[in-house]
């Protein structure tokens, strides 16, 4: 009888797959309350490389990191009216504390634009206080009715900075800066994922927002999860809490203002952009375990995995020596293939004899000796070489599974297909967007018919990302 597979295969049950990887791969659990999450050590670890990578660009961007509360006055959501509504449905409202209950009601933070505006309003005074460039790294919570670890939870984990700026133009392009320079750096040369950067139709826009900046990228069964966002607030939340500076000229001026974050959810895009029917691939830049170091069996296995991992970490390599050579060894491989640490260094008593190690790629798969001596020079360049097949396995999906169409039809077509549909946005248009939202088809971007990201929503060549998505 046939051995069962450790995963569903993806091509039988995708949803289940995922499932199946975040069990059994020990990144997350379910928590005890509906729409929570549970972020074990590996799954914390990936996360971490994530945060490091991501809080290094932003700095680069000028940016400082604060923090502000949790709990937030409900009073402060209403002073902006689109924003409240935008966000009603997912608040999670604390009406009682301390055995009494409260005067005001507080509100779990879902975002923090409203509370950090209003701390904006006292800190700028003058021009010369401009640009106010703040990110926070913190917990928010939006309830969900269809929760789903990592893409959709109650709580997230996640990054949301927000600026002050003097002019429209200002804010316009440090928003884009974020997207591009932060974001899809970050996402492509990092996650190995070959996001689409476009911008939000006004129906997908961030509540509150004059414009939206997206990320989408194309997930192993077709659909579009949205990566991260970078959002123009224009004056809307500094008139709402007042938030002025005196200009060069001496006149009181509105702020211009941008927000934008990525979360969590960046995990989830990581599992299903390269996990395959065996595990998680994680992208070598990436991964917080680059190379496992395992004994086969023997203490002198043992001794020389150990002595190798501190040869290899000295060299810059993340390393992890597994040398439970009480554990089978089998299942210690499986384990390892299942958490896709991009490769294994494996070393018995004969690898001993012979001067070599057995090493197995979790990318490209495959296993061959190579000589111990040669593995300082030779890892840096398989992980290298490792990094770049993902993306060019993220962009080869995207580009052959992307249709180019003239009709509704043919765009909710290729969509519910499980692929991508480009269609002109002056032929599809806000009408179009509506009947493809009765067919679970969204319009997950509007990009330039180069690639780049339109000015406007209206611009001459606008092309609409036409995608079911999760």
């Amino acid at each position: 009888m046939a051995k069962a597979p450790v995963l569903t295969p993806q091509a039988e049950d995708f949803p289940r797959w995922y499932q199946d990887l975040i069990n059994k791969a020990e990144l997350a659990d379910n928590g005890p309350v509906r729409g929570t999450m549970v972020i074990r050590p590996y799954g914390y670890g990936l996360w971490e490389r994530m945060q490091q990578e991501m809080d290094a660009r932003i700095k680069d961007a000028g940016a400082q990191n604060a923090y502000f509360p949790l709990f937030i006055p409900q009073s402060y959501l209403t002073r902006e009216a689109e924003h409240v509504e935008g966000f009603a449905p997912e608040l999670a409202v604390v009406t009682h504390g301390g055995g009494k209950e409260l005067e005001e009601p507080v509100v779990v933070r879902p975002t923090s634009e409203t509370i950090i505006n209003d701390y904006f309003s006292k800190w700028v005074q003058s021009y010369r206080d401009l640009p106010l460039l703040i990110n926070q790294w913190a917990n928010v919570v939006r309830w969900e009715m269809r929760p789903r670890v990592f893409l959709r939870t109650s709580e997230f984990l996640w990054q949301e900075g927000h600026t002050a700026h003097a002019t429209y133009e200002d804010a316009r392009d440090y928003a884009a800066r974020i997207h591009k320079d932060v974001y899809a750096d970050f996402m492509i040369n990092v996650l190995g994922i070959d996001v689409v950067l476009g911008r939000k139709t006004p129906k997908e826009r961030f509540a509150g927002a004059i414009n939206t900046l997206t990320l989408e990228g194309m997930m192993g069964d077709g659909k579009a999860l949205q990566m991260g966002t970078s959002h123009e607030l224009g004056t809307n939340f500094a008139k709402a809490f007042n938030t002025q500076y005196l200009s060069k000229d001496g006149k009181q001026e509105l702020v211009w203002q941008t927000s934008w974050g990525v979360s969590t959810r960046m995990v989830g895009g990581l599992i299903m952009s390269h996990g395959d029917d065996n595990g998680l691939r994680v992208p070598p830049r990436l991964a917080h375990v680059q190379v496992v170091v395992m004994a086969i069996k023997g203490d002198e296995a043992v001794a020389k995995v150990r002595e190798l991992g501190d040869r290899l970490k000295a060299l810059g390599i993340r390393v992890q020596v597994d040398d439970r050579v009480d554990t089978p060894f089998g299942r210690r491989a499986v384990d390892w293939e299942l958490k896709g640490v991009p490769v294994r260094v494996e070393i018995g008593p004969r690898d001993l004899e012979a001067g070599t190690a057995m090493l197995a790629r979790r990318i490209p798969g495959g296993k061959e000796p190579v000589s111990i001596d040669a593995l300082g020079e030779l890892l840096p360049k398989v992980l290298e070489e490792d990094q770049a097949q993902l993306l060019r396995e993220s962009r080869e999906r995207r580009e052959s599974r992307t249709s180019e169409v003239t009709t509704l039809e043919e765009a909710a077509e290729a969509a519910t297909a499980g692929g991508w549909a480009r269609i002109p946005w002056a032929t599809l248009g806000a009408e179009g967007e509506a009947k493809l939202a009765e067919q679970a088809v969204s319009v997950r971007c509007l990009v330039a018919e180069d690639g780049s990201v339109p000015e406007a929503d209206d611009a001459p060549g606008t092309v609409a990302i036409v995608a079911r998505s999760y």
